[in-house]
């Protein structure tokens, strides 16, 4: 039996993969990645790594978690190296969890190796801190595209009314929805938001706007895309590096 490493890509750049994730990946016999994976990063494997691609794409899935589960815990019985490349960080809200816990079931060794996550990098290339002294102390990071399986939302809303900010992955389909819900919990029309698409990519636009117009402005953004919801958006003008 091999070991499985549950390893994080980050945002995108290349140049944010951690220096143990590169090592492994160098290592690896096989590599079974995600579509949110930078591609350049399979060029860092060695001669004879196999590749399997199991992206998901938000309305095709090359294979349902549960085959993914299962395909991992195979090849950890045919090689000694198994990554499992996941995009950002394996643990928010990449489901390395819940293979983590298919593989203890199984008495299969594994390893988690953060990545950067796109919550805070991506903001970070685009000029928007998700803190700053003076305007807020903390921050929230909010799943934007929740289980279907659940009957209900398991987002706390009500808890949203503070100066928090706010950031939502994977929810530009459900931007409109997003914006209502933060103006009906009582958000200023004219907060200030931010949808960051394909962020620390060449191509990262950002967009800037309110709850009341930013769905008319982002909707044709490319996804991945990421929204932030603060007064910290405020300071993309001056902070701005990336894009320009």
């Amino acid at each position: 039996m091999g070991t499985v490493y549950l390893t994080g890509a980050g945002p995108g750049d290349i140049d944010l993969l951690t220096v143990k994730a590169l090592r492994i990946i160098r290592q690896a016999d096989v590599i079974i990645y995600d579509r949110l994976a930078n591609p350049d990063i399979l060029a860092e494997a060695k001669d004879g790594c196999a590749f399997i691609y199991v992206g998901k794409e938000d309305s095709h899935h090359t294979l349902p978690q549960e085959e993914i589960n299962e395909m991992i815990y195979q090849n950890a019985l045919k090689y000694d190296i198994v990554v499992r490349l996941k995009g950002g960080d394996p643990l928010v809200f990449g489901r390395g969890g819940e293979e983590g816990i298919y593989l203890h079931e199984r008495n299969i060794k594994f390893e988690f190796i953060p990545g950067v996550t796109s919550a805070i990098a991506v903001p970070e290339y685009a000029g928007i801190p998700v803190t700053h002294r003076g305007i807020t102390v903390s921050f929230r990071v909010v799943t934007g595209h929740e289980s279907k399986d659940k009957n209900r939302s398991q987002i706390p809303w009500e808890n949203y009314k503070t100066d928090d900010t706010i950031i939502f992955l994977m929810g530009l389909h459900n931007l409109k929805q997003i914006t209502q819900k933060l103006i009906e919990i009582g958000k200023p029309r004219g907060y200030p938001v931010a949808v960051i698409s394909r962020g620390t990519r060449a191509d990262e636009k950002t967009v800037i706007g309110t709850l009341e117009d930013i769905y008319e402005k982002a909707k044709d953004l490319p996804t991945p895309a990421l929204i932030v919801v603060g007064e910290v958006v405020n300071l993309h003008e001056q902070l701005t590096w990336f894009e320009t």
